[in-house]
C-alpha cells in the first residue's frame, strides 16, 4: 500500500513546553485517519508541521516516500488548519473560481466541487450570509479544488450545530469513498469513532495508541456476568488464566480480559467450579471508555 506521509520522531518545543516527544506514525492511500486528543495535546502542532507552518524542534517527516521536496509534496495536498476565510461580498462561485485563478485550476472543478459539499444551489449567494456549516463545506470544498491526494481537516466541525456536524461527517464519508486519503484532527471521540477506520491518541503531544479504531474499542472486550453468589463467582475467576481484573457494578461482576475467551469456554469454567450463572454478556468497551483507560493509564504512570 502507498505511503502518503511519513512521521518518525517528531519534536516540538515552545521554550520550556514540550509539545511533541517523540511522535511517530505513517499514513496510508486511501484511509480515513483521526488525530485524538484533548486541546493542548500537540494535534494542531503536528498538522502545522507536516504542513510546513510550523518549525519542528528535530525528528523528519517526508511526503510520498521523499520521493518529492515538500513544497511540491503539498501541491498534492488539500488543507483546512485555520477559520474559513473568504471573501464576504464575493459569491461562493466567485471565492472558488478566485482560488482557481491563483493556483492555476481550471473553472471546471468549481461546479464539481459545489456539488460534492452541496452548496450548488447556494453558488450565486454572498459568502457573508453563509451559516458556519456552510462556509465550512466551502472551505472543503475549495480545498478539494486541485483534486489532492490527501485532505487535512484540523476540527472540521468545531462550533457547528448537530445539522452541521452532520452534514460535514457525510461529506468526509463521500470524500473518503471516492479514495481520496482523509486526515483529521480532533478532540471529539464520537467524531473519530463515526468517520475514522485508523486512529492516533495524541495525550501532552505523545502518542498512547496507533492503529484502527477497532481495534482501539476491542483491546479490553470484557464480560458481564452474574450469579446467586457473586463472591463465590468473583473467587473462581480469580483463578481463569485469561482474567486481567474484575469488579463488581450493581450487582453485575465485570469481567475484564488479557488474551482471548469465549462465553461458552467461560460459561463451561464456571460450571466446572459448581457455579451456574444467571446472566452472562460479552461487551466490549466503547472508544470512550477506552479512550479514557488510555489517558488514566499514562497519568498513572507519569506519577
Amino acid at each position: 500500500m502507498e505511503t502518503i506521509l511519513t512521521i518518525e520522531n517528531l519534536n516540538k518545543r515552545y521554550g520550556r513546553i514540550q509539545a511533541l516527544k517523540d511522535v511517530s506514525f505513517t499514513i496510508q492511500k486511501g484511509r480515513v485517519y483521526g488525530i485524538l486528543g484533548p486541546n493542548g495535546s500537540g494535534k494542531s502542532t503536528t498538522l502545522g508541521i507536516v504542513l510546513n507552518v510550523v518549525n519542528k524542534s528535530s525528528g523528519n517527516y517526508k511526503w510520498f516516500d521523499g520521493k518529492v521536496e515538500t513544497h511540491e509534496a503539498l501541491k498534492k495536498v488539500g488543507a483546512i488548519i485555520e477559520r474559513p476565510n473568504f471573501y464576504p461580498y464575493m459569491t461562493a462561485e466567485q471565492n472558488l473560481k478566485l482560488v482557481c485563478k491563483i493556483k492555476n485550476i481550471n473553472y471546471s472543478k468549481v461546479t464539481e466541487k459545489l456539488e460534492l459539499v452541496g452548496l450548488n444551489d447556494r453558488k450565486d449567494s454572498k459568502f457573508s450570509t453563509f451559516s458556519l456549516g456552510m462556509k465550512q463545506r466551502l472551505a472543503i470544498a475549495s480545498a478539494l479544488l486541485n483534486d489532492p491526494e490527501i485532505l487535512i481537516l484540523d476540527e472540521p466541525t468545531n462550533g457547528l450545530d448537530p445539522q452541521g456536524i452532520h452534514q460535514i461527517r457525510d461529506i468526509i464519508r463521500k470524500i473518503a469513498s471516492q479514495g481520496t486519503t482523509i486526515l483529521l484532527a480532533s478532540h471529539l471521540l464520537d467524531e473519530v469513532e463515526k468517520v475514522c477506520s485508523q486512529v492516533i491518541v495524541l495525550r501532552k503531544g505523545e502518542i498512547l495508541y496507533s492503529g484502527s479504531v477497532d481495534g482501539m474499542a476491542s483491546n479490553e472486550g470484557f464480560f458481564e456476568v452474574q450469579s446467586n453468589d457473586n463472591l463465590l463467582l468473583k473467587t473462581a475467576l480469580q483463578e481463569h488464566p485469561a482474567v486481567e481484573r474484575i469488579s463488581e457494578e450493581e450487582g453485575k461482576v465485570l469481567v475484564y480480559l488479557k488474551a482471548d475467551l469465549t462465553a461458552s469456554d467461560l460459561n463451561q469454567f464456571l460450571f466446572s467450579k459448581n457455579i451456574v450463572l444467571s446472566h452472562l454478556v460479552k461487551r466490549k468497551n466503547s472508544l470512550e471508555a477506552q479512550f479514557l483507560e488510555l489517558t488514566k493509564n499514562a497519568t498513572a504512570q507519569k506519577n
